[in-house]
């Protein structure tokens, strides 16, 4: 019994690990440039709160290439940017 409850509480353990303590913050912005070939987007936002960062316009890289298809100039977004191999990336819209 007590080998059945001690690995109950490793299994338990191991899943708070497993699962990320936090969910994606979205941030709001505008589309200002769609630069496919560098694959990159300019975007006006407002606060990024996982960043620290407060509103500005800026330039990001894209995380995933379907996510340039999307994006149109002018186009008020809601997005999650982080930081992928030290640079400033988009990583999901919606």
């Amino acid at each position: 019994m007590k080998t059945t409850s001690l690995l109950a509480a490793c299994a338990a353990l191991t899943l708070s690990f497993a699962v990320p303590s936090f969910a994606a913050e979205y941030s709001k912005g505008e589309i200002l440039k769609v630069d496919e070939k560098a694959k990159k987007l300019t975007i006006k936002h407002g606060d990024l709160k996982n960043l620290d960062m407060p509103g500005m316009t800026m330039v990001f890289a894209v995380g995933d290439d379907s996510l340039l298809g999307k994006a149109k100039v002018g186009e008020k977004i809601e997005f999650v940017a982080d930081r992928v191999k030290g640079k400033l990336t988009v990583v999901e819209i919606k």
